[in-house]
């Protein structure tokens, strides 16, 4: 876990004002750049939001891979399908937050890791909800 605001500052790089077509190509054109203030798009609570590194796959089904990098906000309040980082017996896990009726659960998005169910005998602390992932896209053709 890191703090952001201990080495965040100004954070600007180029936006091509072009779309870039995921479906048929498109014409390349030429096209001038604005900045985009990555600090400013990623961050909402500076003072609380802090870098997790992921280790597993439970839940690589919202997108959330081994090694992938959270941005998580301690102030904000999570909704309900809310992904959250929790303490859970005293262990950190990153699981979606479930209201169901009057119970909580914490669901994984991976079918190899059951639903917790979390009971009264269980000590849960909502520790802060997952903003953003920053997941590497890496080469799958193997050479």
């Amino acid at each position: 876990m890191i703090p952001v605001h201990t080495f965040l500052r100004e954070w600007n790089v180029p936006l091509l004002r072009a779309s870039v077509a995921a479906g048929f190509p498109s014409p390349a054109q030429d096209e001038a750049t604005e900045e985009l203030n990555l600090e400013q798009l990623l961050i909402e609570h500076r003072e609380a939001t802090f870098f997790w590194r992921v280790v597993g796959n439970s839940m690589i089904g919202e997108g959330i891979h081994h090694g992938d990098l959270l941005i998580v906000d301690r102030s904000s309040t999570p909704d309900n399908g809310s992904i959250v980082i929790a303490i859970l017996d005293g262990g950190f896990v990153v699981k979606q937050f479930v209201r169901h009726h009057d119970s909580v659960i914490l669901r994984s998005s991976h079918p190899d890791y059951p639903e917790i169910l979390i009971t009264q005998e269980q000590n849960l602390v909502i520790w802060g909800v997952v903003k953003w992932s920053i997941h590497r896209v890496a080469s799958k053709i193997s050479r």
